[in-house]
């Protein structure tokens, strides 16, 4: 029915082109238009709220993380059209948007490294101090 009134007088060829807006550019150099920029969002930021289960609960970027992530989720797939998703995130275009949670998965590797060695550290610390106590006390 949309597409019979656009056809037969509701605004013909001009009103397709602009209900199913196709980017062109970003306009920024180097940065090439992603088609299927939405699909890819869904796909990263899904792959980031599952990697992002490996950092400890209660750490603040976690929980960062999955705010704003699940916020960004919702919003690609409640919206179909690339400029909405755009104008709703309100943080640039979505093949910036791409870039930046394929920056934030490999930050989140870094993290759980970082958690994994503060953890580690902690554990090689307290067995040093149970061995130190275990040795005064055998005495």
């Amino acid at each position: 029915m949309f597409l019979r009134r656009i056809l037969t007088g509701g605004g013909g060829l001009a009103a397709l082109r602009a209900a199913r807006a196709v980017k062109e550019t970003t306009g920024i150099v180097g940065l090439e238009v992603a088609p299927n920029a939405r699909e890819v969002l869904i796909g990263l930021y899904t792959r980031t709220l599952k990697e992002i289960e490996a950092v400890p609960k209660d750490e603040g970027y976690r929980k960062a993380v999955e705010s704003f992530t699940n916020h960004r989720l919702q919003i690609c797939q409640e919206e179909d059209d690339w400029k909405r998703i755009e104008d709703r995130i309100g943080c640039g275009q979505v093949e910036e948007l791409i870039e930046e949670a394929e920056d934030e998965l490999k930050l989140i590797a870094k993290m759980i490294v970082r958690f994994n060695v503060i953890l580690c550290l902690n554990e090689w610390q307290n067995g040093i101090r149970g061995v130190s106590l275990m040795t005064t006390n055998v005495r």
